[in-house]
């Protein structure tokens, strides 16, 4: 005879024969196995187990007729009859609901109305704030330029006057050289009352003194070279 194995969820049961499953109270959710099956399977998929699931209706029972009809008056709700008054309800709550979504659709109006009122402000606060931040660049930019002006009048004038300086300290180092060189003429030509040693440190010392002249020209030349250059991109 084959038998049965059941599984709760929890554990497994059996064997069971198909008379001693009737009294597991299984149902057709159930896990079942026995031998000759792959794996296990819901009571409701074996065959042999579909009469364990089969109930039977109960016996209609025999009503006696009633011996006499009774007559009885309508029903009424406040003075209504039940249909009219169920009907009066309905009308009453869809004419509330109307109301409601009425008040509900003129509050999101107020809303939107206001809100379109707040961004309308705030967009003029932005215009505004744009007109007053540009008029303020276009301040800062005419201070810019006088200041700018103003700098390079102050650079101008500084380098011009340094120019001038720099033509007289040039002008007097070569009126230095050329009586430094007629000097040092003077002392290779003359002779008389000097030892040569002598004469050679006056020769020397004339010489020394004409190339820091030269030097001092070089460097005045050239620092007044770089002015002009300086002078030329001053606009």
């Amino acid at each position: 005879m084959k038998t049965y194995y059941i599984n709760n969820g929890n554990e497994n049961g059996g064997p069971f024969t198909i008379e001693e499953l009737k009294s597991q109270h299984i149902s057709t959710a159930t896990l079942v196995w026995c031998n000759g099956m792959d794996e296990w399977k819901y009571a409701a998929d074996i065959e042999e187990l579909q009469p364990l699931f089969r109930t039977l209706p109960p016996p209609v029972k025999q009503s006696q007729k009633p011996e006499s009809t009774i007559i009885t008056e309508p029903k009424t709700i406040l003075g209504l009859k039940i249909s009219h008054f169920i009907l009066t309800i309905i009308f009453l709550a869809i004419m509330i609901f109307i109301l409601i979504l009425n008040l509900i659709q003129a509050n999101k109006k107020s809303l939107l109305d206001e809100r379109n009122r707040q961004t309308e402000l705030g967009n003029e606060k932005v215009k505004l704030d744009q007109k007053v931040d540009s008029e303020q660049r276009i301040q800062e930019e005419i201070q810019k330029k006088i200041t700018t002006a103003n700098n390079n009048t102050f650079k101008k004038d500084s380098i011009t006057n340094r120019i001038a300086e720099l033509k007289v300290l040039i002008r007097d180092s070569k009126s230095k050289l050329d009586t430094a060189e007629s000097d040092l003429i003077a002392a290779q030509k003359f002779k008389l009352l000097r030892s040569e040693e002598n004469k050679n440190e006056q020769i020397s010392s004339f010489q020394n003194t004409i190339m820091d002249l030269k030097k001092e020209i070089n460097k005045h030349e050239s620092d007044l070279n770089r002015l002009y250059l300086q002078l030329e991109t001053i606009h």
